[in-house]
């Protein structure tokens, strides 16, 4: 009887050791097993949350490679992977006039980070003719958790999601949301997502950072490299004309100066007045070359070309990423495609 109780027992603890054991670790593990969930909106900001957020994020992009922000029309599979989302990271600078219905839509309450938050914007007209005429007379002072943004499963369009009528009208007002095409804004925007990040993530804070701070050097050596690059061009040969105003900030930076054919949107059309005056500045400023953009319709640009002699460049990278394999699918390779791109056409004949 003694030795039955006994052995008895032992069982009895050697269960409670058992259970006290799993009791322990099994937190652990299932802290450990699930990435952070994060939504970025287009695909420049999706590229710099894999760098940053590494192993430890599952990210999925809204709006793909190629895709265009300015015309985008959220669905129903956007509002369930926001609604899925711990944190939403977007640009800011009215940049995703979209993204608040998308988000009331998807009752999204996670965290947000805005990439932009401590940038001053760049100044610039409303109306795309001032817009224009603003750029022709502006100086510069020298993956597995992808997806394509199409949602092509969910073309049914629930209307809680989008609205056709404003779809088209996009109003930045005065400020310029294209803040990216400057590497040195492209370190703040690390350094935001990085904090943002770890204030979501608490645990893996310190790789965050650290892999930010590893990103930021890479941003800030090519950053040198292109300045090197522009500083042995010509001042005078370094004026290009561009399918829409998207790169002033990368002109601030380098010393080039663009001239838009359209305003800030996309979807903009300059007016036969406009186009006019475009083609006449083009050959009375002897511009070295016209480009046109992965997003844009080339048509009026190629017309440009033809009117003016002046060299047609290759393609720039503006608002989207290109897609996975190619040079400019990364925000790094897409600033040193377009910064080749354009130095090749500016070069003197």
């Amino acid at each position: 009887m003694h030795n039955n109780f006994v052995a008895q027992a032992r069982r009895r603890v050697l269960t409670l050791l058992m259970l006290g054991a799993v009791g322990v670790c099994a937190p652990a593990v299932a802290q450990s097993a699930e990435p952070l969930r994060v939504v970025a909106s287009f695909s420049v900001l999706g590229d710099m949350v894999r760098e940053i957020g590494g192993d430890d994020v599952s990210v999925t992009t809204l709006v793909g490679p190629d895709g265009d922000a300015h015309s985008y029309e959220p669905t129903p599979a956007a509002a369930r992977q926001l609604k899925d989302a711990a944190v939403l990271v977007e640009n800011g600078l009215d940049f995703e006039t979209w993204l608040p219905r998308l988000a009331k839509a998807a009752d999204f309450s996670g965290a947000k980070i805005v990439a932009t938050a401590g940038i001053t914007p760049r100044k610039m007209a409303e109306s795309k003719s001032e817009s224009a005429h603003a750029g022709s007379h502006h100086q510069a002072d020298g993956d597995d958790h992808d997806h394509d943004g199409h949602d092509h499963d969910a073309h049914d369009h629930d209307h809680d999601t989008h609205k056709h009528d404003d779809h088209h009208h996009h109003h930045h007002g005065d400020q310029d949301p294209h803040a990216w095409q400057s590497l040195k804004n492209g370190a703040v925007y690390a350094h935001n997502i990085a904090e943002g990040l770890a204030a979501a993530d608490p645990s893996h804070a310190a790789s965050y950072r650290q892999r930010a701070q590893a990103y930021i050097a890479r941003i800030d050596a090519l950053d040198a490299r292109i300045r090197k690059i522009f500083a042995a061009i010509p001042a005078e040969r370094r004026q290009v004309v561009s399918s829409h105003d998207a790169f002033g900030y990368f002109g601030d930076a380098y010393g080039v100066r663009f001239i838009p054919v359209a305003g800030l949107s996309t979807d903009a059309e300059p007016s036969a007045a406009d186009m006019a005056r475009i083609i006449e500045q083009v050959k009375r400023e002897h511009v070295s070359a016209v480009f046109v953009e992965n997003i844009s319709n080339p048509a009026l640009v190629r017309q440009i070309a033809r009117e003016t002699g002046a060299r047609a460049g290759g393609t720039l990278y503006s608002d989207a990423l290109a897609p996975s394999g190619q040079p400019a699918a990364t925000y790094l390779g897409m600033f040193e495609w377009n910064a080749r791109q354009l130095a090749d056409a500016l070069q003197p004949q």
